[in-house]
């Protein structure tokens, strides 16, 4: 592939709500700049940019796909994001990079709820967006209804850039409003006509013009002052004024067509190579990028048995060439570079070097990571990073094949090197590996990954609740292990006192007096007691909360040993944790959801309905609540699915462990008997 220089680049990520048809219109893009040879679909599972198995059985975007777009000498760097919840850390990816947002926006659904969050990322990192009404060609697609609410919604200056020539089924082509003129579509090959306006869109267009040349205005001050004298600007004007107000993010550009009928992509690949801003017109007035000392950050990593680890980046300064050495300044590492290619889909083309404000990709880079700064050791420089959601909802996850445990630790640590939103972690109470991830439909894919890439299968379910055990009531509690075999015998006699520890876990004392248990013992004691602790006396849960102290006992001068007081301490302890009124306990969360206004009702419904407790609320910018609350964990097991249900996607929450509380009587008896049955499995097996 042809290096380019970095004003002819174009870094444009494509986001909007799953089906809008994202992956269809970089299909058409592809095929218009003849990079393609026919229209690949996503229901027949030959789109360019939804190759991977997953997502041909799904027919859904699930990762971010690279499709370099070489337009009449520029070279547009499309990242098309997936427009499912479960995968948006994907989409904060690909804006970190990029220099544009295209907001796809279907012509009869119009604005859904991915497309009001990705709308909401784009805002927080201050891109330039623009939209496309897709679609335009559907039953009941209808473009002004879908402008206004774009206006209501997404709380934006959004201005047409072209009207529709007819909808529905004689949807045909646009009317360019900065040119005046009207385009009639080929569908089968794109190609249009030029024309004049059509009688019944004259008035329409010359309003929408007006409404287009004001925008235009208010994007350079010079421009303002002779609208605001009443001179009508000219389409040169216009377009200064419209590219300087699109940069600036005082105007959103409105376009449309239909991606799977090939109409109006190449007035939209105009646009984008026009209008939307290069990298080095994003750069410090008189900068030049190349000149910059060496900055690429990484922004996707993937990871596949047969192709290896591959490097997803973007040079920010100075230029990186293939075969060369790199230092990965967060991780203080030197690497070599092999060669660099750039991928359009799945295909790989190679490049001798890529410029600044370019994005490429690598192989085999062993340290480097999302989010790290690629540059030259002796000028080392760290970009910041890529802010990942944290994953909210788990599964316990073991082997179906004894013997797969340590493939499932490699290929393991290789999926989370490649997916940031992955956590992978043991309990040590439950003895279970945690796997956290988005949502339901992403923890299944990595499932589906471990499989297909790696080999290794795995069953799937809900965590363990890591319920543990106190006592309420101090008692006093004897001990005593004495056995005769022959020879030496066995003997160690304590008395101990249990007692709660509210805050907190386990305390040991002694206070025994005139030897009735020799010191050297107390470490034997303390150690049966801290053994104990992990099974307590109503389910087998560990003990916490506790305090133990050795105040009596007796001891035989030839048959008392460490192993003997060790064992009597443990009959001790749980002699006295029956009588001591044990109870058990349940961890206890304290949550932060963040919700449009509107759920705050439901939210705090389905809180109390999970026995929690509603500790406070919050308003933020954007009409948003904060909602603190407390609520028991294994009512929460689910939580980023009801909450996804309850919110249609728009809300999100950060969960952390708060306190260990009393299981109320009813429940705890469930629970007790549920555990007996679970142990008696055990035992059986």
């Amino acid at each position: 592939m042809k290096v380019y220089e970095t004003d002819r680049l174009r870094n444009l990520a494509i986001i909007g709500h799953g089906g809008a048809g994202k992956t269809s219109l970089v299909e058409a893009m592809l095929f218009n700049a003849g990079h393609t040879t026919r229209l690949g679909r996503v229901d027949e599972g030959n789109a360019t940019t939804d190759y991977l198995p997953e997502e041909i059985k799904r027919k859904i975007s699930v990762s971010t796909a690279t499709a370099p777009c070489e337009w009449k000498e520029y070279k547009i760097n499309i990242l098309d994001t997936p427009g499912y919840a479960d995968f948006f850390s994907e989409v904060k990816g690909a804006l970190r990079v990029v220099d544009t947002v295209m907001t796809v926006v279907e012509a009869v659904a119009g604005v859904e709820v991915q497309t009001e969050i990705g709308w909401q990322e784009a805002n927080r990192v201050q891109l330039p967006k623009m939209i496309f009404i897709n679609k335009m060609d559907r039953e009941n697609a209808n473009f002004d209804r879908v402008v206004q609410q774009i206006k209501d919604v997404l709380k934006c200056n959004a201005v047409p850039i072209e009207l529709p020539i007819g909808s529905e089924a004689q949807f045909s082509g646009v009317v360019d409003l900065l040119a005046m003129k009207a385009y009639k579509y080929n569908s089968k090959d794109g190609s249009y006509q030029e024309q004049e306006i059509p009688g019944d869109l004259a008035d329409a267009a010359q309003e929408a013009q007006q409404s287009l040349m004001e925008a235009a205005a208010e994007g350079d001050d010079e421009l303002l002052m002779r609208y605001l004298d009443g001179e009508t600007l000219t389409g040169e004007e216009i377009f200064t004024g419209l590219k300087k107000g699109f940069q600036s993010q005082s105007v959103v550009p409105v376009l449309c067509g239909s991606s799977l009928n090939n109409i109006a992509i190449r007035h939209l690949l105009d646009f984008i190579t026009k209008v939307v801003p290069s990298p080095a017109d994003l750069a410090k007035e008189g900068a030049s990028l190349q000149q910059e000392p060496l900055a690429a950050l990484v922004y996707k990593t993937t990871a596949d048995p047969y192709v290896g680890k591959l490097s997803f980046f973007r040079v920010f300064g100075g230029i990186l060439k293939s075969d060369s050495p790199i230092y990965d300044a967060n991780k203080e590492r030197e690497e070599k570079v092999g060669q660099l290619f750039v991928m359009r889909g799945k295909q790989q083309d190679n490049v001798t070097e890529v410029k600044a404000g370019d994005l490429a990709t690598v192989g085999k880079l062993q340290e480097a990571a999302t989010g790290d700064t690629l540059c030259r050791k002796d000028k080392p420089v760290i970009l910041p990073g890529i802010d990942f959601p944290e994953p909210t909802l788990a599964f316990a996850i073991e082997p179906k094949s004894k013997g797969d445990e340590d493939k499932l630790g490699s290929a393991m640590a290789k999926l989370v090197e490649a997916d940031p939103t992955i956590r992978l972690s043991k309990n040590s109470e439950t003895k279970e590996t945690i796997l956290t991830g988005m949502g339901d439909t992403h923890l299944e894919i990595v499932l589906e990954r471990l499989q297909q890439k790696f080999g290794v299968e795995v069953t799937s379910k809900k965590p363990k609740i890591p319920y543990r055990e106190t006592i309420r009531t101090a008692v006093q509690s004897e001990g005593k292990h004495k056995k005769q075999t022959g020879g030496r015998g066995q003997y160690g006699h304590v008395w101990m006192t249990l007692e709660p520890l509210p805050d907190g876990e386990f305390e040991f004392a002694e206070k025994v007096f005139g030897g009735a248990v020799p010191r050297q013992y107390y470490p034997a004691v303390e150690k049966g007691v801290r053994e104990a602790l992990s099974e307590g006396v109503l389910a087998g849960y560990p003990v916490t909360g506790i305090k133990v102290t050795l105040y009596d006992g007796s001891f035989h001068p030839v048959d008392s040993s460490e192993l003997a007081f060790k064992l009597a301490a443990i009959l001790s302890f749980r002699n006295g944790m029956e009588k001591a009124s044990p109870v058990l306990l349940e961890p206890v969360m304290s949550v932060e959801v963040t919700v449009p206004e509107q759920f705050m009702g439901d939210i705090m419904g389905d809180f109390n309905s999970k026995r929690g407790r509603i500790l406070g609320m919050e308003s933020r910018e954007g009409g948003l609540q904060v909602i603190r609350a407390t609520a028991p964990l294994s009512e929460l097991a689910d939580y980023a699915i009801v909450l996804k249900s309850i919110t249609q996607g728009r809300g999100y929450f950060k969960m952390n462990f708060a306190q260990y509380d009393e299981v109320p009587t009813r429940l705890a008896e469930e629970i007790i008997e549920k555990r007996k049955a679970e142990l008696e499995k055990e035992r059986e097996k």
